[in-house]
């Protein structure tokens, strides 16, 4: 496994190849650190991240992309990113049933990436992954997360575009939504729009989102119903104008400094196991006195 990786061959867009390179960067084995070492970083694909609450059609609406753009003769990368179980440490969700239809079409490629434990919810070598699959011959690379806690304001970090799906159930709790998701959504998708209220839903939350905008964007509240297709070329539209921006330098500097951070953070956080840690623990509050600050502070807290 622990194999050299063949740039040249990674750029012709084999998939085993990248299957391989990833497999070898998601471990932190050497050969992947070589390789992330030998990247070019004068290729730019365009990096496009769905985030939400679960149950918001984050999956179908990536189908549905996926769909119309194979139509236009696209290759897409696909990083489904799902939870990990806090109680076994292994991914809740698996295999993704509403892309099966792509799982063997030659311009598709899609990877689960399981959290693993990491801070927020991305998986802690999206960054690296993301990436290695930006010389793989990809016209697109497509990021869903899971939608839950720090995931949201994470994915900003990474995509050059974050579309924010949401379901007009929501229509109670837009105003939640000046912290967080406002502030890094590029897009926002209101999915099943066929559902009593969408409108309204859509009016209020154009209304919030043009207090808010500034600079040379004006970000759109597109509908869509992905079962049906409907608004996927509206929605395609938009992420390809956002993404056709002559982008401020100061904020792709504050997102090259996100991504530092993270790598920062996650190879300071590579020593700590959690399983190693759960083992520890469960021997320690066993005992008479069991205090959780101490029992840091002896190994972990300085």
């Amino acid at each position: 496994m622990n194999k050299t990786i063949d740039l040249k061959t990674l750029q012709t867009g084999d998939f085993i190849t990248l299957a391989r390179a990833i497999s070898l960067v998601e471990n932190n084995l050497p050969a992947g650190k070589d390789l992330l070492n030998a990247l070019p970083f004068d290729v730019h694909v365009p990096v496009v991240g769905l985030t939400g609450p679960p149950g918001a059609g984050k999956s179908s609406l990536v189908n549905a992309l996926v769909d119309h753009l194979l139509k236009q003769n696209k290759k897409i990368g696909i990083l489904a990113v799902d939870p990990t179980s806090p109680f076994n440490f292994g991914s809740l969700l698996g295999d993704r049933i509403r892309l099966a239809s792509h799982f063997n079409n030659p311009d598709v490629y899609i990877r689960s990436l399981a959290t693993r434990g990491s801070l927020g919810g991305l998986s802690a070598r999206i960054f690296e992954i993301c990436d290695v699959m930006k010389h793989a011959g990809f016209d697109l690379i497509l990021i869903e997360t899971v939608g839950v806690g720090q995931s949201e304001v994470e994915i900003a970090g990474l995509a050059d575009t974050t579309a924010v799906v949401l379901v007009p159930e929501a229509g109670d709790e837009v105003q939640t939504l000046k912290s967080g998701l406002m502030e890094i959504a590029d897009v926002f998708v209101v999915n099943k729009s066929d559902r009593d209220g969408a409108d309204l839903f859509v009016r209020n939350l154009s209304a919030l989102v043009h207090q808010k905008e500034a600079g040379n964007w004006s970000i759109p509240v597109l509908k869509t119903v992905a079962t049906t297709f409907a608004g996927i070329s509206e929605f395609w539209d938009a992420l390809q104008a956002h993404n056709q921006l002559n982008i401020d330098p100061i904020r792709q500097n504050h997102l090259k400094t996100e991504k530092a951070f993270q790598l920062i953070l996650q190879n300071k956080m590579a020593k700590i196991d959690k399983q190693e840690l759960f083992n520890k623990i469960s021997a320690e509050s066993n005992k008479n006195g069991f205090n959780l600050y101490q029992f840091l502070s002896k190994e972990y807290l300085t």
